[in-house]
């Protein structure tokens, strides 16, 4: 089978900034496929690259693009090498939804992705209780007793039946990650402390996930599907937060999962509702995992433009071919 694919490129503002220990975030940047297949069926795919978490950059993506022959075999679309995850998943993933409906069934509710710093305070205020049952709050962001006294205030303001996560970015300190700890402990309302040290602090962070009643889940030192392998290899048997959209190939990650109880929170990076929709209906239902945690796509609140409830079709139309100028929305 031979297929053509076509590019464009998006830029999408956030609402807000997005601020994180990476830095502030205000545009998301990725690219849209449309692939024909000989047929003349169409599908739509995604590449949404994240370079500050380990991918290629957009520019290496789009020249991976345009490297593609045309037309492409099924075996150009297949064998995007690994250091460019995110092409892989995105040819990948358009790749299999020319493939029949796969498994269907419920999904876990997502987490709603709240505002960095105090604005979380006013945020969960606003929302209707019955909304979400667990929230995620970015830390590592402002200083350490600011964010603890807010963290107090966000556990009072909790639902009873609410939970918290808490994302550092891998931007703390040893002796702040046992503060945040102890303070989560004595709070019995946190889920998870996601990422509380570096990638190259991994013994150290097996070591707070066994001194701490809270659980520890691995964020960047999971990002990529090599960077996977090698944590679990290592014996890491707590929560890992997938971003299957950065990650690398679809097919690999199902092998990876095969014969293993993984703990999995599966988590966006922004991506439009066409990787979303891929990996919602196609690729966690086809993943076994230890529980059943709420999902991490609760952000499409973080954009103005209405895009999560448009047709793969419509947003594709809605950008420029990469021979005009760039789309900003």
């Amino acid at each position: 089978m031979q297929y053509s694919v076509e590019y464009r490129v998006y830029h999408r503002p956030f609402a807000r900034p997005l601020s994180t220990n990476h830095g502030q975030w205000q545009v998301r940047s990725g690219i849209l496929l449309r692939v024909q297949a000989e047929s003349g069926q169409v599908r739509y795919g995604e590449i949404a690259p994240l370079e500050w978490f380990g991918t290629e950059s957009l520019a290496e993506a789009i020249a991976h693009c345009e490297a593609l022959p045309s037309p492409c075999s099924e075996a150009d679309l297949r064998t995007t090498p690994d250091h460019r995850p995110a092409c892989q998943f995105g040819l990948e993933s358009v790749l299999e939804s020319f493939s029949p409906s796969p498994l269907s069934g419920s999904l876990p509710a997502n987490s709603v992705l709240l505002p960095t710093g105090q604005a979380a305070l006013d945020t969960l205020l606003m929302r209707s209780t019955s909304e979400s049952s667990t929230f995620k709050w970015k830390i590592g962001v402002a200083s350490l007793a600011d964010e603890l006294a807010w963290f107090d205030r966000l556990v009072e303001l909790l639902p009873d039946h609410a939970q918290l996560r808490l994302d550092a970015n891998g931007g703390l300190s040893w002796a702040a990650a046992v503060r945040w700890l102890k303070r989560c402990d004595r709070a019995q309302k946190v889920e998870f402390l996601e990422q509380p040290l570096s990638l190259d602090q991994f013994d150290a962070m097996v070591s707070l996930s066994q001194q701490f009643q809270t659980a520890i889940a691995l964020d960047e030192s999971v990002a990529s599907l090599d960077q996977l392998e090698a944590c679990l290899d290592r014996g890491w048997s707590g929560v890992v937060v997938l971003k299957a959209a950065i990650a690398g190939s679809p097919h690999r990650l199902r092998q990876i999962s095969q014969g293993r109880s993984l703990d999995v929170v599966w988590s966006s990076v922004f991506e439009t509702a066409i990787a979303q929709r891929y990996m919602l209906e196609r690729l966690i239902p086809s993943i076994p995992v230890r529980r059943a945690r709420a999902l991490g796509f609760g952000v499409n609140q973080w954009f103005n433009d209405g895009w999560s409830s448009c047709s793969d079709e419509w947003l594709w139309q809605r950008l420029c071919p990469p021979d005009q100028s760039s789309n900003v929305v």
